[in-house]
């Protein structure tokens, strides 16, 4: 497989794995809990989904041709916690992502060295990308680390439970070497 074409689909896995994460943590909450600030200084899990929806709508909108930072977006009301319902919660989390996705699977292996600009700055694709690789799980753990102490011990485990790693290897070892990407087991796990 070319190089450019086996990375935008590890990052297709890498991403979904991490979207699936952040669903699953949600999943265990009750509806009220996306709303919880426990200082004044941190945020709600609603407002995380907020702040990830509004990136990813300003990033991945017109991605190629225009600036990631729209003049429309309004990133401190990201972070207000003036949300309603979980169903408001959730269909900023699913417009954010079908934004993201829809441009990650537009783009061609050749565009990886196009450059494109946030705030004026210039990355190339890969660049920017990576960038949001890294930003996305920064708050994807935020909201699982929230909705964990939430749970106050009531959480199922969304990785190796404690103790259980011995098992777990014992399991993966079992295997036969082959390539492949974690997340595809992952996903499987988390479903």
């Amino acid at each position: 497989m070319e190089i450019n074409t086996a990375y935008l689909e590890s990052v297709r896995k890498q991403f979904l794995y991490y979207k699936t994460l952040g669903e699953k943590a949600i999943a265990q909450l009750e509806p009220e809990q996306l709303f919880v600030v426990d200082k004044d200084d941190n945020n709600s899990i609603a407002a995380i989904i907020k702040h990830l929806s509004g990136n990813m709508l300003s990033r991945w909108t017109d991605f190629l041709t225009s600036d990631g930072e729209k003049v429309w977006r309004n990133r401190d009301a990201e972070f207000e916690n003036d949300l309603g319902s979980k169903t408001e919660v959730m269909t900023l989390w699913n417009e954010g992502w079908n934004c993201f996705f829809a441009t990650l699977e537009s783009l061609k292996p050749a565009q990886l060295t196009e450059i494109i600009y946030i705030r004026n700055e210039g990355h190339t694709v890969v660049e920017a990308i990576n960038r949001q690789l890294a930003h996305y799980p920064y708050h994807i753990g935020q909201l699982v680390f929230v909705a964990k102490q939430l749970k106050k011990g009531d959480w199922e485990s969304l990785s190796i439970p404690k103790h259980a790693s011995t098992a777990y290897n014992t399991e993966k070892f079992k295997e036969e070497k082959g390539l492949r990407n974690f997340t595809d087991a992952e996903l499987k796990r988390l479903k």
